[in-house]
């Protein structure tokens, strides 16, 4: 009985091992994407499933000024104020969840940064334990690296399309047939009004709804130029 009892707190102080290994490796790589170009969690998970995937990662100085405003102005116009987790934006929303009871039904709140860190590190979906891993990852990733990079790293993992487009480069060409550095105002709008529902919006072809989200994504460039202050050169 000593014995099988020994070996149950080994597998347990193992397991317990094992989970803080795992949960420490996403801190210990985020100083390295300062210098390394990495993947999506989607994109590792497709190519190991033999699916499509079109990715041509590009420098933030060759992405169009008004595609990174209109992503910025769409996802997160409080990026270049924050420190990773909007904490005005998330009171709103855990005032939703008080309300509507259910993590689903609520939508908004999640920054570029934690959108980036989502999407590096974590899986997609609605829940409270991924929520709960993302937030301080957010703090940490925008710590230890700058909002140019962070922006950077999310124009170019961000799922933009519905047969395995990732990043403005793939979006604009499959879109515009044309470089991600040549897109004017109303095709960044398009483009960011594509996100985050690559496989029920399309660019090419807006249906209503999403053409007045793209309106209203270039009166916000046009009004709040500054917005993208911190990520310009």
């Amino acid at each position: 009985m000593p014995v099988r009892s020994a070996s149950r707190r080994r597998i347990v102080r193992l397991c317990l091992l094992a989970l803080v290994v795992l949960l420490a490796i996403p801190y210990l790589l985020a100083p390295l994407y300062r210098f390394v170009d990495p993947p999506s969690t989607l994109m590792i998970w497709r190519r190991a499933t033999g699916q499509r995937v079109e990715q041509h990662w590009t420098p933030l100085s060759r992405i169009a000024p008004a595609l990174r405003l209109a992503v910025i102005a769409a996802e997160d116009d409080r990026f270049c104020t924050h420190h990773g987790i909007d904490f005005g934006e998330l009171h709103q929303v855990i005032d939703g969840i008080a309300e509507v009871g259910d993590l689903a039904d609520v939508r908004g709140g999640s920054t570029i940064t934690q959108q980036t860190v989502k999407n590096l590190f974590l899986w997609q979906g609605h829940s409270f334990v991924r929520k709960a891993l993302e937030f301080p990852l957010a703090l940490w990733f925008d710590f230890v690296l700058p909002k140019r990079r962070i922006l950077e790293i999310y124009l170019n993992i961000a799922e933009w399309g519905p047969n395995g487009e990732f990043g403005v480069e793939a979006a604009a060409r499959r879109a515009f047939k044309r470089s991600a550095r040549d897109v004017d105002a109303h095709q960044a709008a398009l483009l960011a009004s594509t996100l985050p529902n690559p496989h029920q919006r399309d660019p090419r072809a807006p249906k209503p709804g999403q053409r007045r989200l793209a309106g209203l994504y270039q009166g916000r460039m046009a009004r709040s130029a500054s917005i993208d202050a911190c990520v310009r050169r």
